[in-house]
């Protein structure tokens, strides 16, 4: 369902309440009651509704000051290929619905160490700067254990074993078995499956993945772990230039003649690297990725399912101010659709 479409209305006629009821829930009147206005809120927040900045969100002019952080996994701000610029945008448009203000703090996660308490991100915990966090990309479990213990959290794109995390992320599993699908009406019968090696690996390569061979499995496609790259814990780790180096040699050896991408900025690197290798694209490889990421100039646009950062990031807003208001709330875990963009990286197997 498209987000744009969903409005206060279709709120009320799905719980069989008047507009009235439904608008005074999302604003948290207290005339509403505590039952009626979590059913409100739950389903708005399922749906992805999202209030105009000409109405009043949830938190009046007049509220008291709410600061969340928004800590991102990466170095600096200015990251090739990244996904955050858009999952901030959606973060700092709700914010200003919600009249919460946002504290963006840039944070590579292999040095980020909360049990020294050094770190400025730390002070702004301790000293109460922040209600609240919102985590883009992975972190380790140990620093995510530390926060959520002193701080409301929701994680954007990334799973965590803590309890009380709220998750906003993508359907990995449907995206992954649509891509496969497109792949194999286009002829493909092997097809082989990659990441990047990252300090801090997280869970979306695994879910990723796991998406992959369900695929398979559903097209009556064989899976071969060898044609699995930087997944298993127990193979060697390649680099990207070794990665393409193995995809080239697997093309040959095995005819394995499509290739799925855990990430575009995976999927795009490979584009540049398998020509470099005698292999074109896709005349003899075909590609897929994961994001929807524009190309850079001159780069064909990868086949890949588009995310709707914006509105993830717009929902965890959202889910972080109502956990905020509702801190024993059950847990939540939201995913979220992506949508297949054919791009110009798939075609018939060609004669490697």
């Amino acid at each position: 369902m498209s987000m744009s479409r969903v409005n206060q209305e279709l709120i009320a006629q799905r719980l069989n309440l008047s507009r009235a009821t439904v608008s005074r829930s999302l604003a948290n009147h207290p005339a509403i009651s505590a039952e009626t206005r979590q059913r409100v809120q739950e389903l708005a927040e399922k749906l992805g509704y999202q209030q105009t900045p000409g109405r009043m969100g949830r938190r009046g002019r007049n509220s008291r000051a709410l600061t969340v952080g928004v800590l991102i996994g990466v170095p600096a701000g200015n990251v090739v290929m990244a996904t955050f610029p858009y999952i901030l945008k959606g973060i700092r448009d709700r914010a200003e619905i919600e009249h919460v203000t946002i504290d963006v703090c840039y944070q590579a996660p292999v040095d980020f160490h909360p049990e020294t308490g050094r770190q400025p991100v730390i002070r702004n915990m301790r000293q109460g700067n922040w209600r609240g966090v919102i985590l883009i990309y992975p972190f380790a479990e140990k620093a995510v254990e530390m926060i959520s213990q002193r701080l409301c959290t929701v994680a954007v794109l990334e799973s965590y074993n803590q309890p009380g995390i709220d998750i906003i992320d993508t359907d990995d599993a449907s995206a992954m078995v649509a891509l496969v699908e497109r792949l194999a009406d286009a002829g493909h019968k092997r097809i082989g499956f990659l990441s990047w090696d990252y300090p801090i690996g997280g869970h979306w390569v695994a879910r990723r993945f796991s998406g992959y061979v369900e695929a398979l499995f559903l097209q009556g496609l064989p899976f071969r772990p060898e044609w699995v790259l930087n997944v298993d814990k127990n193979t060697p780790r390649l680099s990207p230039a070794q990665t393409a180096d193995a995809v080239a040699r697997i093309v040959r050896e095995n005819q394995v003649t499509a290739w799925v991408c855990a990430a575009d900025h995976q999927a795009y690197q490979l584009a540049i690297d398998l020509p470099l290798r005698g292999l074109r694209v896709p005349e003899d490889v075909s590609i897929t990725g994961f994001d929807g990421l524009d190309p850079a100039t001159g780069q064909k646009r990868i086949t890949s399912m588009r995310v709707p950062h914006e509105q993830i990031g717009s929902a965890a807003v959202t889910r972080l101010v109502n956990r905020i208001q509702h801190p024993t709330a059950p847990r939540r875990k939201i995913l979220v659709e992506a949508e297949l963009v054919a791009g110009e990286t798939i075609a018939k197997p060609g004669g490697v």
